[in-house]
């Protein structure tokens, strides 16, 4: 039951995600915050997903012509994945990387959303990876197969997984479209903290 309903919350904020993208409201960036995109790394492979979950639905269309019910349950199978995809990708515009004067918010998609206190933060740097090994109190927030920055804490910070498990980290990789202007902005608010 606890599963279930983790999975329609986040079927609700991506549906919620797509809304505020028709509105170009972005979630969580407010007076005194700068939010720091990461969408475009994966533009592009998001495209294809969904342009592939498309010629699917047409495909399917065509083959079960013959065979009603079966053609409408895919149907909607279909539209509903290509809404789950448009989702996924509204949630990486709508949720974006979010500075503060006293926090870092790193998110990913609306399943990940990490507050990273300036205080803890130990060292950030340029860390461009293509691989990444999961590995215990390390954080890879993956977009489009890569990293661009790392974010070293000095303390570990507690975050909660998609299904609600609390993980702590030491180490946070994650991606960034302006990579250097996250970098420099971040490392003017920690001497600024």
């Amino acid at each position: 039951m606890r599963v279930a309903s983790v999975l329609v919350r986040h079927e609700l904020a991506l549906l919620a995600a797509i809304v505020r993208w028709v509105g170009r409201r972005v979630h969580g960036v407010g007076e005194g915050r700068r939010a720091f995109g990461y969408a475009r790394g994966q533009g592009a492979m998001m495209f294809g997903f969904g342009f592939v979950c498309v010629v699917e639905t047409i495909a399917l269309s065509v083959l079960l012509r013959g065979f009603p019910l079966l053609h409408q349950v895919f149907l909607v199978l279909d539209l509903y994945t290509i809404l789950i995809v448009v989702g996924l990708h509204a949630a990486s515009v709508t949720r974006p990387h979010v500075l503060s004067d006293t926090a870092l918010r790193l998110r990913r998609f609306a399943a990940v959303d990490v507050c990273v206190p300036l205080a803890s933060v130990a060292a950030v740097r340029r860390e461009f990876r293509m691989t990444h090994e999961k590995r215990e109190g390390e954080l890879d927030l993956v977009v489009g197969a890569q990293t661009s920055l790392a974010v070293e804490l000095a303390e570990p910070v507690t975050y909660l997984t998609f299904f609600g498990r609390p993980r702590t980290v030491r180490l946070v990789r994650f991606h960034a479209d302006e990579p250097d202007v996250l970098v420099a902005e971040l490392r003017q608010a920690l001497t600024r903290a």
